[in-house]
């Protein structure tokens, strides 16, 4: 017994530092995308633009006009990538503003009205757990409009004591759950829960909707 518990905080201890390199890369990607590739695609399409300007030819000004937009489409999606990439907000932000956050850009989609409830208790955890709920919020809220058709989500985060609640619901088609127990969606959302010593469990039925609960004790 006292082996299976040394192995399973091991197996914690890789998984947090695996997270925590994970996290670094990224931080480190996005920088190289502002400042190196970035940097370079901005003097591209000064050079473009400069060409435009002393050039007589209609057809050739044209074209590089077409090469210009180009350059400056992709330099405004690596922008949005290196933003996303560096972003501190997991570290800045409360579990509940994160969360409420992603439910104010779904709510903007207009595609399916979503419900938020928590307790003020439930506000400052630490990057491990607020990075994996809120990565589970993103899934479950994504595969709710893309597959369920669902009108409404319901969102509940609470705390009790030393223990965490986290619901998420929708009143979509559902599924069957004995089918599809092993799809990729469910096992990774199953996984991140295990990662910070939580329990997860799903339910399901075509005609009732879709429901993920989260118990992590804290």
């Amino acid at each position: 017994m006292l082996l299976n518990n040394q192995h399973e905080e091991h197996q914690k201890e890789l998984l947090s530092t695996q997270i925590e390199i994970q996290n670094q890369t990224m931080q480190h990607i996005g920088r190289e995308i502002h400042d190196n590739i970035g940097q370079k695609l901005t003097l591209a399409s000064l050079y473009t633009q400069q060409l435009a300007y002393e050039n007589k030819a209609p057809q050739i000004t044209e074209s590089i006009e077409n090469i210009s937009a180009i350059i400056n489409q992709s330099l405004s999606e690596l922008r949005a990538l290196s933003k996303s990439l560096t972003d501190d907000s997991i570290d800045s932000l409360s579990l509940v503003e994160l969360i409420q956050s992603e439910c104010e850009k779904v709510n903007e989609l207009k595609k399916c009205k979503v419900t938020f409830k928590n307790n003020e208790d439930a506000a400052n955890y630490n990057y491990q757990i607020k990075s994996v709920l809120l990565r589970i919020c993103q899934e479950f809220m994504q595969n709710s409009i893309k597959h369920s058709k669902c009108k409404n989500i319901n969102i509940i985060l609470m705390r009790n004591n030393d223990h965490l609640s986290f619901i998420l619901a929708d009143d979509g088609k559902g599924f069957d759950v004995d089918k599809k127990s092993n799809g990729i969606g469910l096992l990774n959302m199953k996984k991140r829960t295990e990662i910070i010593g939580g329990k997860a469990s799903i339910q399901s039925s075509t005609s009732s909707g879709t429901q993920l609960t989260i118990s992590i004790p804290l």
